[in-house]
């Protein structure tokens, strides 16, 4: 599946995007800020993109000039999230380079997801969820239409080894319909 934007392409990440994912996944101030490390090596992130960019609904973010990853966008389904057990609702993930923060693509990619999401695969809820002080994550969830609904302390983030605070968002079919009529 091949979605686009105004501006991107969200397509399946291919083993040829291996240099562009370490080069925005090795910058420190993108991976620990969603909870993950930033990569060592081209081999982890070729190891990312075999294990963990798979998931049915995992789309590299390309720019639509140059096809490049740019950063990932996932609808996490039952099974890959904790957030819910149901079949009809999932989890909104996301990442994007540094250099292409602050230009709406995160908001644009994830609008098209979340379309996707409820018109064509059914979900009735979306979740979202950020960790406290990733700024940047609250406020795509705040500009697609998220709504808070807790906080949870002490959260365990195993690939850090570390303990946060996670606000967590969601979106209601009906309240994504009431925004895009």
């Amino acid at each position: 599946m091949v979605l686009q934007t105004e501006r991107l392409i969200l397509r399946p990440w291919r083993e040829s995007d291996v240099e562009s994912l370490f080069q925005y996944a090795s910058d420190p101030d993108v991976g620990p800020a969603a909870g993950w490390p930033q990569h060592q090596s081209v081999e982890e992130s070729k190891e990312v993109i075999q294990n963990v960019f798979c998931g049915k609904e995992c789309y590299a973010i390309c720019l639509k000039e140059d096809d490049i990853a740019i950063g990932s966008i996932e609808l996490m389904l039952n099974g890959h999230t904790n957030l819910t057990t149901r079949d009809d609702e999932c989890e909104l993930g996301y990442w994007l380079g540094k250099p292409f923060w602050g230009q709406g693509m995160m908001p644009e990619a994830a609008s098209e997801l979340i379309r996707r999401g409820f018109e064509d695969i059914g979900m009735v809820r979306i979740w979202c969820a950020y960790y406290a002080g990733n700024e940047k994550s609250k406020r795509v969830q705040e500009k697609v239409g998220f709504r808070y609904q807790w906080t949870t302390e002490n959260v365990d983030v195993p690939l850090l080894h570390e303990i946060r605070t996670e606000h967590v968002n969601s979106m209601t079919k009906k309240e994504w319909l009431k925004r895009n009529v």
